[in-house]
């Protein structure tokens, strides 16, 4: 019988990665990971964390001007990039060292270097021969870049952390989830957006009357949205970027920001000398259990681009080590799974859009309390709240809620409980409101 170095060998230390080593090593395997940047992964280093802070911290400048409507005279403030900046990435430092220690804590090995495949059950790490009788593949995803002329004088997602200062004008190109989120935290903190986006709305795969409402939204917030705008070139001129669209429509910015989505993180990694097989768009190809072509060789989170949240990587990586490790097989329901952006106001949603529910043939009803939130009717703010449900005719289950608000997240991951167990409309109906709050709402819509 052949011996391995490890059972399991883990590439890429995010947070589906970690969580499948240490529930791995927990069911008695000898696990080792690799990761040659810092531990935590995009959602940590360079994602979900960072950039809700920095959402946080563009929040201000609102609060602030409708203080004095509640009677706090003289409040003002200044903004210092720097700090800001700087206290963000502090917390990254803090989780990094979390996720290292939790390793550390459940006999994890830590490799600091990247892993190519040399074969199918062997890896070179840093230089480093290692075999394993089990790898995972859990590198993530990364930024794409245009291929437009002049495209690498502008920046990415993960760079946009860490800027020297804060522009005057920013251009932000794309209509997804990171473009829009970075437009609203750039206006709070005083940068003139432009956010260009191919399509007529953005947000696409939204629900679409959503979409419709947070465009309006960001648009009278003075975030200059222009639709079925695309980049052609970008040129330096002195100190400013020139940029062209492919319409022959001319604007000038200090900085241009690329959001135009995400490729798997499978380059050079040798994964045709282990053969495994890889989609159209570089992904690893899965099954149902995140098992590859290759029978030993499994892949969790956004290098499947199956759906590209961090908390479906986790569970991916838990449900994997629990199936090959603990004797306990159970696969991921991707179905019904809750989502959000932090946009200004925020969106999120669980289960069917109004026009997923149509295509797939269900025939619904569709309930909607449009609303002023109370915080702005003393301040004057004339930004709105959303509230709408999905309902299937002939079942009475709510087969998707959604909303547009500050505290849409947070309400909406209450909601996914009733949606996933397959509440009705009824059962919302029989419920008693709180009162007053704005999720009030999704139980008094008739």
């Amino acid at each position: 019988m052949t011996a391995y170095d490890y059972d399991l060998f883990v590439i890429g230390a995010g947070s589906g990665g970690v969580r499948a080593s240490r529930i791995a090593a927990g069911h008695g395997a000898k696990v080792a990971i690799a990761e040659e940047y810092r531990v935590g992964g995009t959602c940590v280093i360079r994602g979900c964390v960072p950039k809700k802070l920095l959402v946080y911290g563009s929040h201000y400048a609102e609060e602030l001007e409708d203080a004095a409507a509640y009677g706090w005279i003289g409040v003002g403030g200044k903004l210092d990039w720097p700090t800001l900046r700087d206290n963000v990435q502090q917390e990254v430092t803090r989780l990094n060292g979390a996720y290292i220690a939790t390793l550390e804590r459940n006999r994890v090995e830590i490799l600091a270097a990247r892993a190519t495949f040399v074969d199918a059950h062997t890896l070179d790490v840093g230089g480093r021969r290692v075999t394993a009788k089990c790898i995972l593949i859990a590198t993530g995803a990364r930024p794409t870049v245009p291929g437009f002329a002049g495209a690498d004088l502008g920046f990415n997602s993960n760079e946009a952390f860490l800027l020297d200062k804060l522009p005057r004008r920013l251009v932000i190109t794309g209509g997804g989830y990171i473009a829009t989120e970075f437009a609203g935290i750039f206006h709070g903190l005083g940068v003139e957006v432009t956010q260009l986006y191919r399509g007529q709305l953005i947000l696409r795969g939204w629900d679409a009357e959503v979409r419709e409402k947070l465009q309006a939204a960001y648009i009278a917030k003075g975030i200059g949205v222009r639709t079925n705008a695309e980049i052609a070139a970008l040129v330096r001129r002195g100190g400013a970027l020139a940029v062209t669209l492919k319409d022959g429509a001319h604007l000038d910015t200090d900085a241009v920001m690329h959001a135009t989505g995400r490729a798997p993180n499978t380059d050079g990694m040798g994964l045709e000398r282990a053969g495994v097989m890889l989609d159209a768009q570089g992904a690893v190809q899965v099954d149902a259990f995140s098992q590859s072509s290759v029978a030993h060789i499994y892949a969790i989170g956004d290098v499947t681009n199956r759906l590209q949240l961090t908390p479906v990587a986790i569970r991916e990586g838990h449900a994997f080590a629990d199936t090959v490790f603990g004797n306990s097989p159970w696969a991921v329901d991707h179905a019904n799974v809750p989502s959000a952006v932090f946009s200004q106001p925020a969106l999120a949603a669980v289960g069917l859009s109004e026009e997923a529910a149509r295509a797939q043939g269900i025939d619904v009803n569709i309930f909607r309390s449009d609303f002023r939130p109370m915080k702005y009717t003393i301040s004057g703010r004339q930004e709105r709240t959303l509230c709408k449900l999905v309902v299937d005719t002939k079942t009475d289950r709510v087969v998707g809620a959604h909303m547009l608000s500050p505290d849409a997240p947070e309400i909406i991951q209450a909601l996914a409980v009733a949606v996933k167990m397959g509440a009705t409309k009824r059962d919302f109906d029989q419920t008693v409101a709180l009162h007053p709050s704005a999720a009030e709402e999704f139980v008094l819509m008739r």
